[in-house]
């Protein structure tokens, strides 16, 4: 969703600003150092909301911040008033600061860099990061949802997530345990440290890629903004490429259907559909079938795109709660309740099952 991936890209560039800062300083660029490290504060502050909005986003399923949610970018907007030039604010010491970039003190620099005192930034901002990790932890590990309606694969990629973006969050710490340290070799062991431990990180992701694809490396339908992956996406968009054969794919009549009964057994039986970011990347690690073989039938035996597919079991599912339920609930929380991440995508898609409007439906009924 964009949402999730305008949130994660802040997280990335915020630590892509921590190092570009440490190399313009170590290169001594002293004409642009400053302008760098002015841009990148309020991203700070950001990130730390971006990541509990993130994670809690990702679980609920959401696709746009709720109103009460934008109070969390407070300390990002006090950032931007703490940078901007002034002409009643004081001089920023940069040489000062310089000294205490480069001995890797990024998060706990003592020195005024802007409006505000010094301790806006040496004590506000471990103060926001300290307090939204742990407001993330707990969120999730209490969130009952997460049970409910996200997938395996996506339980397996939040918690990596989680405890990757944990780790380097914590290790910014460390610089406290060598404040008054004058040995340069701290620095040394601190920086190996850390490339030790993002190479363990990426040679652990080669071996389970399936915690990226569909929620890291992912494209946006443009239709309705729903995340579509892999096969999918070129069959939703319907991208003039050659259609793969079953005889290609080494798939014989009666595997065709025995993978077609499977696929209709699960749904049925499990309703993976009612998870709003249940996607073909999971229903084919559930029954254990090639991504590609499972769009491979869902297309050319079922005759259907995956996206269509999956929502027509939600408009079943929907057809029959909303009578039950309708003298307690509307009819969007009825059509969230089905799996459906927004009103659009569930009105299209009533739509195009059934001919008519819901209320149209439910009238003629």
């Amino acid at each position: 969703m964009k949402l999730l991936n305008r949130l994660l890209s802040v997280i990335f560039i915020s630590r892509f600003g921590q190092v570009l800062v440490f190399l313009v300083v170590s290169s001594n660029e002293k004409a642009i150092y400053p302008f760098f490290c002015q841009l990148f504060i309020p991203v700070y502050y950001a990130a730390p909301a971006c990541f509990y909005l993130y994670a809690t986003g990702f679980i609920a399923g959401r696709t746009r911040l709720q109103k009460f949610e934008w109070f969390h970018f407070v300390p990002f907007f006090l950032a931007i008033v703490h940078v901007l030039p002034w002409s009643f604010s004081p001089a920023v010491k940069w040489d000062a600061i310089v000294a205490q970039i480069l001995e890797n003190k990024q998060l706990f620099i003592t020195e005024q860099s802007g409006l505000f005192p010094s301790w806006f930034y040496y004590l506000g901002r471990p103060f926001l990061l300290l307090a939204y990790l742990v407001a993330t932890w707990v969120t999730v590990l209490k969130s009952k949802v997460i049970d409910e309606k996200v997938s395996a694969d996506g339980k397996k990629w939040i918690y990596f997530f989680l405890r990757t973006a944990t780790f380097f969050q914590l290790t910014s710490f460390f610089p406290l345990v060598i404040w008054n340290s004058e040995e340069p070799l701290f620095n040394a062991l601190f920086i190996l440290f850390n490339c030790v431990a993002l190479l363990a990180i990426v040679i652990f992701v080669m071996h389970q890629p399936k915690l990226f694809y569909g929620y890291l490396f992912v494209a946006v339908d443009m239709e309705d903004n729903e995340t579509v992956v892999g096969d999918d996406r070129e069959e939703v968009k319907k991208l003039a490429k050659p259609v793969v054969s079953a005889k290609k794919l080494n798939l014989m009549p009666d595997q065709l259907s025995a993978y077609s009964d499977l696929m209709k057994s699960f749904m049925e039986n499990k309703k993976p559909y009612l998870q709003p970011n249940f996607q073909i990347v999971d229903l084919a690690n559930e029954i254990n079938i090639p991504v590609h073989q499972c769009s491979f039938v869902i297309n050319n035996f079922l005759k259907r795109n995956f996206r269509d597919w999956i929502n027509s079991y939600r408009i079943d599912f929907f057809i029959k709660e909303y009578p039950l339920k309708s003298n307690r609930m509307t009819i969007e929380a009825v059509a969230y309740e089905s799996g459906f991440k927004s009103l659009t995508t569930f009105y299209n898609a009533f739509k195009k099952e059934t001919g008519l409007m819901p209320k149209a439906f439910f009238s003629q009924k």
